[in-house]
């Protein structure tokens, strides 16, 4: 659901009175938030009060950077040949010290506005997703803000599924599972970097997420697997479960391989015993 355009009017307002800070729209990414807002919405007055916010609070940033460009000139500039003795072992002290550090401008990532639910599992969720996100440290150096990449995260999904069944809950545990893989940090790492967007990490197969380590073992399985089913007609389980395409006769024979993640069905092959056309069941 988006928020009403008077009640954007309305917040935008009140964020206009309120005393910003460079502390305050680094740790919140407010400026982020506004910035989408003013992207989506086609209230005029909306779009103009949304500009002069990230306007003023680009100021802000801006004086901040030319502060701490004036530091570092006068720490740079020659001491004068007439300074006393005192004044120079005062200078020889402040060379020695560390040069000023220039202001960290966190890296921001344009995220819609999460839509706000009342759904208890998808909060719940949420939740979730947020705490597979916070698994390491990572998080804190990247600068991302877990609570909305997870609300996002959710939104795909729950928009891909249409509802919060059964399969929507597998989904969610799918994506949980693999961010908090202590074996797998880089799939976690780029999604916190904004590499695997929100929307990607939603729809993705458990193939795609998984290492690289492990896609290269389950691509060896599934190749050994295949080469001793195709070697063999035999030494499966007969059953008539199974029609053939071909000769549309139940003479069959399967096997059942581990080609995928735990979390996941096994890949059924299966062979006809009357023609020999083989196919996969997933």
């Amino acid at each position: 659901m988006e928020l009403p355009e008077e009640g954007a009017m309305d917040l935008l307002k009140e964020l206009k009175s309120m005393p910003i800070t460079l502390d305050l729209l680094q740790s919140t990414r407010i400026g982020m938030s506004v910035n989408a807002l003013r992207k989506q919405s086609t209230d005029e007055d909306v779009i103009t009060l949304a500009k002069s916010l990230i306007k003023a609070w680009k100021k802000l940033l801006d004086a901040s950077e030319d502060k701490s460009d004036e530091k570092k000139k006068n720490s740079s500039l020659p001491t004068s040949s007439s300074k006393e003795s005192g004044d120079s072992r005062d200078q020889s002290s402040a060379k020695r010290q560390d040069p000023p550090k220039t202001p960290t401008t966190p890296k921001i990532t344009t995220f819609p506005p999460v839509p706000v639910t009342c759904d208890t599992v998808r909060n719940k969720c949420r939740e979730m997703l947020t705490s597979a996100l916070q698994t390491d440290n990572d998080y804190v150096t990247i600068g991302a803000d877990c609570e909305q990449l997870a609300g996002q995260i959710e939104e795909f999904i729950y928009q891909d599924v249409k509802n919060t069944d059964l399969k929507y809950k597998n989904r969610v545990r799918s994506r949980i599972s693999n961010l908090k893989d202590s074996k797998n940090p880089d799939l976690r790492k780029n999604v916190l970097c904004g590499v695997i967007s929100a929307e990607q990490i939603a729809v993705m197969t458990s193939e795609e997420m998984a290492s690289n380590e492990l896609k290269e073992i389950r691509k060896a399985m599934t190749k050994e697997a295949i080469r001793e089913h195709q070697m063999a007609k035999t030494g499966g389980t007969q059953t008539d479960l199974f029609t053939c395409g071909k000769c549309k006769k139940k003479n069959c024979t399967y096997t059942q391989v581990q080609t995928r993640s735990s979390d996941e069905p096994m890949t059924t092959f299966v062979v006809c015993n009357e023609c020999g056309n083989r196919w996969k069941f997933c």
